[in-house]
């Protein structure tokens, strides 16, 4: 029989041994696992790596320790604060941009506006109890949502302003991927453009079938995961 691939052995047993060490504990340094598991410090790198990737582990100041469990967001039509605070997470949000655009051929299409006519483009970082963990930038016709500028605090819920102006959400259609960001997503997110990150794409009507959003968000693939339920 084959042996296993080092990287496996060494992957499975690093598993075993964060089974057993809390939140927050730190992981030994890779010179002391290469020691231990009797392999070259390249394979435990490579092993830690793959930890990383998987949110299991991460870097704090020069060290590395075990990290909280992924934030799950529910797919459906709740906001991130609902899906945060149902996993008694503490969500937050950071402005980063809230500007007046010329909409363009696709977003024209996708909010039901004329080309060059205002949009409203509010970029925001998403937090989990002061984790960096998303970029999101959301589009809504000036039109309809121009009142949000004199109203709506960008630190709190879009979803609850929106509808506590008598907007009821009907249905969303959602596309998630794989995705690397970009020097400046990258940034933003406190990571590297290295780190596979979850980019999703929605579009929101309301119950009338009315346009509502356009929504670009980039989430770390390393602290963020999404789940539905199937009936």
């Amino acid at each position: 029989m084959k042996p296993l691939p080092k990287p496996y052995v060494i992957r499975t047993a690093l598993d075993t041994m964060l089974a057993d060490l809390a939140e927050g504990d730190p992981v030994p340094a890779e010179r002391e696992l290469a020691v231990r598991f009797g392999v070259a410090r390249e394979t435990v790198r490579q092993a830690l790596h793959e930890l990383l990737v998987a949110g299991r582990i991460e870097r704090r100041g020069r060290g590395t320790v075990v990290s909280r469990p992924k934030l799950t967001q529910p797919l459906g039509l709740q906001s991130y604060t609902e899906g945060a605070l149902a996993m008694g997470r503490r969500p937050g949000r950071l402005l980063v941009t809230w500007e007046t655009v010329e909409a363009t051929t696709e977003l024209a299409a996708g909010l039901d506006v004329a080309p060059g006519a205002p949009v409203m483009h509010l970029e925001r970082i998403l937090l989990a109890d002061d984790q960096r963990i998303g970029l999101e930038s959301t589009y809504l016709s000036s039109a309809r949502f121009g009142h949000l500028h004199d109203s709506f605090d960008p630190s709190t819920s879009l979803y609850a302003a929106i509808r506590a102006g008598g907007v009821d959400f009907g249905s969303a259609t959602e596309r998630i991927e794989t995705a690397l960001a970009s020097p400046r997503e990258a940034t933003l997110l406190e990571s590297s453009t290295a780190m596979p990150m979850l980019l999703l794409n929605r579009r929101t009507v309301d119950t009338d079938g009315l346009p509502v959003e356009i929504v670009r968000a980039l989430y770390r693939g390393d602290r963020v995961a999404f789940e539905t339920l199937l009936t």
